[in-house]
């Protein structure tokens, strides 16, 4: 509440100001104009429903409109000399925020990036571009094995749970999702009534606490996962062995921030404390793994279902796809979570030193796939950092697809990245339970934000596709994404790295997978033990 005491203090100051101007000097009654003038834009502030900061802290949010209409000096000063480069970078978020409200994302004078850096990457175009597609492509989820497949968009809303985020935020996104047909992942903290009030598509998340499909133990209930599943804006369901942000790590959600709507969303007890754990309690190897896929698939009555990681070991990787082959089950997806990612708090090493990045993990798994002859039965989302329609085209040539966007869409629901995320305290009512807060986040016109910015977006990967002379994602290369290797030297990611061709893995592996693929067993994860020397 302290970010409304601007209120009284306005009205002692105009009283003063009023006192002043009838027992001492006229002149005092213009700070009492003034003060009434501030009082006024506070009420508006508070009333209109376009900027959350503003409604969050009336008067005193406009400081920092007044920063942004200087830019980029004094903004980049006060307001980005502490990100350390963590969260998106200036351009990129001007490029978000753009797009959402309907801004052509244009600017002058060319790019600001060294293009001579190492780690620079950039898209071949064509001599002979062809024309945009009039419909933005799809992706078809569904195996042999499943009875609904879903086709998804090529940008979709990554997993975030009611508890990370608000409630508005969720409808602000699920709300998009429908406006603008794509999916939204729920995050692992329940299916509740915020994902389904406004019947955007959805892509059930189930995680190592089972929540929302869990029985007073903590085991996963079937019959109550299924009940929920039946739902029809429930088009897939996805089980998450790991994320982006703290891979290997569980969470505790402590006692007091258990509150009754968050018990009920997760069918755990109000007011104690809910813990998910680092691992899960339905499968132990890879093989039961795979078969809790399919059982997941059956119990949904044949929607897609897959599961989420962030890769790890590459020998892991491949027990999996051993066991696909051992049981004849294969998910109908695998989402992708770069170790980049992450919209919330976590610990800090694990976000910058446990877990493989997005390119790396995408790659390993797209060419084990290939390498087991299953990747046409298995579509790949990834997600980590996805703001572009250029980071769509780089992730569909490394491998994914479709994409997943968590950081991107939250700023297009009104986030501007303050990262008080852990703190309650979101000042546009993002990422926050205070109700005070999340109240200043109007759905409707967050809505359609999320809804511009994805239309967008696509529409800008599929002209940068075109450009490139690909009328479907299918047929882009790996030769047309370059990276700098040097400040003389670039190579393209088709020399970078070895792409494995289908069925390598099991007729003859090449020397560098041949070791990890003899090592995985489809009945434990984990490399075998060898004996310190």
């Amino acid at each position: 509440m302290m970010r409304f005491v601007i209120f009284p203090v306005l009205l002692v100051l105009g009283a003063l100001g009023a006192l002043a101007g009838v027992f001492w000097a006229s002149g005092w009654w213009a700070l009492c104009a003034v003060m009434v003038v501030l009082l006024a834009l506070g009420v508006w502030d508070v009333a209109q429903r376009r900027h959350s900061v503003l409604r969050n802290y009336p008067v005193i949010g406009h400081a920092r409109y007044a920063l942004e209409s200087i830019r980029p000096e004094l903004q980049q000063y006060f307001i980005e000399r502490d990100y350390d480069g963590r969260p998106f970078d200036r351009d990129t978020r001007s490029l978000i925020y753009e797009r959402a409200k309907g801004i052509q994302g244009e600017k002058a004078y060319g790019t600001e990036l060294d293009v001579y850096q190492p780690g620079y990457e950039y898209l071949l175009h064509s001599t002979a571009p062809v024309a945009p597609p009039r419909q933005p492509p799809r992706v078809r989820i569904g195996g042999a094995d499943c009875t609904k497949p879903y086709d998804m968009a090529l940008l979709n809303v990554s997993a975030m749970s009611f508890g990370s985020l608000s409630a508005n935020a969720l409808r602000a996104l699920n709300r998009g999702a429908a406006l603008g047909g794509f999916a939204h992942d729920t995050g692992e903290g329940g299916l509740t009534d915020y994902h389904l009030e406004n019947g955007g598509d959805l892509v059930w998340e189930i995680g190592s606490g089972y929540f929302g499909a869990r029985t007073k133990d903590g085991d996963f209930d079937p019959g109550m996962f299924a009940d929920k599943a039946a739902h029809d804006s429930v088009k897939c369901v996805s089980l998450k062995l790991s994320q982006g942000a703290k891979p290997g790590v569980g969470g505790v959600l402590p006692a007091a921030k258990v509150t009754a709507e968050i018990a009920k969303a997760r069918n755990v007890p109000q007011g104690e404390k809910c813990v998910s754990p680092a691992w899960h309690r339905v499968f132990a190897t890879p093989r039961e793994l795979v078969r809790f896929v399919a059982r997941m698939r059956e119990l949904s009555g044949g929607k897609p279902a897959g599961f989420k990681l962030c890769v790890g070991s590459r020998v892991d990787v491949l027990a999996i796809c051993k066991a696909m082959l051992a049981e004849g089950i294969t998910p109908d997806f695998i989402i992708v979570d770069g170790s980049e990612g992450g919209t919330g708090a976590a610990p800090l090493e694990f976000e910058d030193h446990v877990g493989r990045p997005l390119t790396e993990g995408l790659m390993m798994v797209h060419n084990a796939l290939v390498g087991v002859g299953l990747r046409k039965q298995v579509k790949i989302g990834a997600s980590g950092k996805v703001a572009s329609g250029s980071d769509i085209v780089k992730r569909l040539i490394q491998g994914a697809d479709y994409t997943n966007a968590a950081r991107a869409m939250m700023m297009a629901t009104g986030c501007i990245q303050s990262q008080r995320c852990h703190t309650n305290q979101c000042p546009v009512g993002v990422a926050t339970q205070d109700p005070k807060r999340a109240q200043a986040l109007d759905v409707a016109d967050k809505s359609l934000r999320v809804q511009r910015f994805q239309q967008a977006t696509v529409a800008e990967a599929g002209e940068i596709m075109a450009a490139m002379g690909a009328h479907e994602p299918h047929e882009l290369r790996p030769d047309q994404l370059i990276r700098r290797v040097g400040h003389h030297d670039s190579d393209s990611y088709a020399e970078l790295y070895h792409w494995l061709t289908p069925g390598e893995l099991t007729a003859d592996p090449a020397p560098d997978w041949a070791g990890d693929w003899e090592q995985a067993d489809p009945d434990r994860f984990g490399q075998r033990t060898h004996e310190r020397r």
